[in-house]
């Protein structure tokens, strides 16, 4: 069901998908008002989480409007102009820093000044993609889009698992006047399987512990696997204890796609976590991504979409795997701020293909030509 519209603001009821609605604001410029936020929850209204993330759009921006009511269940927000520049921010320890980095990514290329921002909070957890996971997949997809300049980086400081978090990154991104269109549909054949395993304030035997248990699963599909070791100490280390592991395969036509676990936080009746199970997790995971046939990693979705959309006023084609829930709410989405609508159509396969993977979905839109309003012209 399309979004209200009441004297040219958009409503939405509820808080799921809050954040993709917001970006999607901040980039149409156009004001939306969300309502009934959590109202029958027993603690309702926004959480700490999302109020960092709103206060993080405001630091983006300049001009940006916001009200809440005191309870916290009604939003209204009018974006203003995507200015960038050098910036800080501490995330809510509630969630990773690539809660954060997801949204700041696709808003990143179309502002005023080049994005130099350092953020600070959890890089690793198992609610969120972590650093590993949005460098090794995320990265190479907006490259993919960027015209010119497309050097971004992402260099983590710091490693800080929940509850206490100290982690610190650092993202650098250009910017660009437009976007390119892509036709990205042959998703290859997996060559190589890297990936890290880092260990914070725990024994550095436990990081060697998750990569044999990982090789053991992956080395039955493929011979080239190497994966890293990092063993944050000191002042790099964060403030709590934690460990897991983070998989990316790279195919034959620089597709990325990844696979993770991490340790959950260690409460009092929690039960024991064993690096080996966590090993064999990430390394079922990514099984199951590759399984999944797309060219665009299952969490990253949306931001491929997103790209599209806003790509010049030219074809763009990708094949994605089976659509995610919050790809199917981000397609609705997008129609009622930009007014786009996707094409989606299944893949047939090849008579000859023994491969048993998911059917492939071949997403077709016609961009709307955004260009960067933001950007000093001279």
């Amino acid at each position: 069901m399309p979004a209200k519209i009441k004297n040219n603001v958009l409503m939405y009821e509820g808080c799921n998908y809050l954040r993709y609605r917001l970006l999607l604001s901040t980039l149409s410029c156009k004001p939306v008002r969300i309502t009934d936020i959590r109202a029958g929850d027993d603690d309702p209204g926004l959480r700490e989480y999302e109020i960092s993330f709103i206060r993080l759009l405001d630091k983006v921006t300049n001009g940006t409007r916001i009200e809440l009511n005191e309870t916290g269940t009604s939003l209204y927000y009018n974006p203003g102009l995507l200015v960038g520049g050098d910036l800080e921010h501490d995330c809510s320890l509630q969630r990773g820093i690539g809660y954060y980095l997801e949204g700041i990514m696709a808003l990143a290329p179309f502002c005023k000044i080049p994005m130099n921002i350092k953020l600070r909070g959890i890089t690793n957890n198992a609610l969120d993609p972590s650093v590993d996971r949005i460098k090794a997949s995320a990265i190479p997809l907006v490259k993919r889009f960027l015209a010119g300049d497309n050097s971004i980086e992402l260099i983590i400081s710091k490693r800080g698992v929940a509850p206490m978090g100290g982690g610190e990154v650092k993202f650098l991104c250009p910017i660009n006047k437009n976007l390119k269109t892509i036709q990205f549909q042959n998703s290859g054949m997996v060559k190589r399987i890297r990936g890290i395993a880092c260990s914070v304030r725990v024994s550095p035997a436990i990081a060697n512990r998750m990569v044999e248990s990982a090789k053991g699963v992956l080395l039955n599909f493929l011979p080239d696997i190497y994966i890293h070791t990092d063993q944050s100490r000191g002042a790099s280390s964060g403030k709590s204890p934690g460990f897991g592991i983070s998989l990316t395969a790279e195919t034959t036509t620089e597709v990325f796609l990844s696979g993770e676990a991490f340790s959950p936080l260690m409460t009092t009746g929690s039960l024991p976590c064993v690096p080996e199970d966590l090993g064999k997790e990430a390394a079922l995971k990514l099984l199951d991504e590759i399984h999944r046939n797309g060219c665009v990693d299952s969490p990253f979705q949306s931001m491929a979409a997103l790209f599209m959309a806003l790509g010049k006023k030219d074809v763009s084609k990708i094949t994605v795997g089976p659509l995610t829930q919050t790809m199917i709410q981000f397609l609705r989405d997008l129609r009622d701020f930009f007014g786009t609508v996707f094409k989606i159509e299944h893949v047939k396969e090849e008579e000859d293909d023994t491969l048993t993977t998911q059917e492939q979905i071949l997403l077709t839109c016609v961009g709307i030509g955004y260009t960067n309003i933001s950007r000093r012209v001279l």
